[in-house]
């Protein structure tokens, strides 16, 4: 009988995911079906709800409703009790089990993928809301220092707060960034879907310094920022994209994908 999945977020329609779980389901010979399905912004619950009764046993979660199925879960594994979002749902035995893959696939593309090993150092991450909680804690894990700058400092100051216990880190508003250099800076804003840029000043970008925007599919202003200040590597967020979705994957299936060759495919698309 085929195992059911799905992706659920809202809006939905654009994602890539059932494209990327039908070639891991593809190599690893799995039998299962996974589909995108939009949530009313009032009904992600109900929606989870009604998939559980279906028979369905996962899902993936995405924008907006991250925060909203780690309240839904019974059990969460520790990355997604310290992130405190939920992006990997099981379906078990009456039980929801909460993963948390993003901060996972982040290290993992950037470790392997880009080829930046990350332990010591400096990680500037851009942005206080659900991306930055989902990648913080595996930043700590990997070895690397981290400031957390947001236009509201508030907001960078209380995820700051959160994670302390952690690692370093410390918060920053955008201006108190001149003078400073960066290893490395992530793009963990929404700034990039409206062709935004957040005010980094001059000189941020130490030597060797990578710029990552885990937005994908074009060159954002804050690619091209980090290009004009001559950031040495430059990369956006499709092989994020590929290996969260690997381990939600593995962790459905006790069977790990190949990502090369998956996000080697999505590349020659884009």
């Amino acid at each position: 009988m085929t195992d059911r999945y799905a992706v659920i977020g809202n809006p939905i329609a654009h994602s890539k995911s059932p494209l990327i779980h039908a070639e891991f389901a593809r190599q690893t010979g799995q039998d299962l079906n996974y589909e995108a399905i939009e949530a009313p912004l009032d009904g992600f619950a109900a929606t989870i709800a009604r998939l559980r009764n279906e028979g369905y046993k996962g899902c993936n979660i995405t924008v907006p409703f991250k925060f909203e199925a780690y309240q839904l879960c019974n059990q969460l594994t520790g990355r997604a009790r310290a992130a405190q979002a939920v992006n990997t749902l099981l379906f078990e035995e009456g039980e929801i089990l909460g993963d948390n893959t993003d901060g996972a696939g982040l290290i993992a593309d950037i470790e392997q993928n880009v080829g930046c090993k990350l332990l010591f150092k400096r990680v500037l991450l851009m942005g206080a809301g659900g991306a930055a909680h989902g990648v913080i804690w595996q930043l700590f894990n990997a070895g690397a220092s981290v400031v957390i700058a947001n236009r509201t400092v508030d907001k960078a100051q209380q995820l700051a707060a959160e994670f302390v216990s952690y690692g370093t880190v410390f918060a920053s508003s955008y201006e108190a960034l001149a003078g400073k250099q960066f290893d490395v800076l992530i793009n963990a804003t929404s700034s990039s879907l409206s062709d935004e840029l957040a005010p980094l000043p001059s000189g941020i970008f130490a030597p060797h310094a990578l710029a990552y925007d885990m937005m994908y599919g074009r060159e954002t202003p804050f690619m091209k920022f980090a290009r004009d200040q001559g950031a040495a590597t430059i990369s956006d967020g499709l092989g994020m994209l590929v290996e969260q979705a690997a381990e939600a994957f593995f962790k459905w299936r006790s069977v790990r994908p190949d990502t090369a060759s998956v996000l080697a495919k999505l590349r020659a698309q884009c």
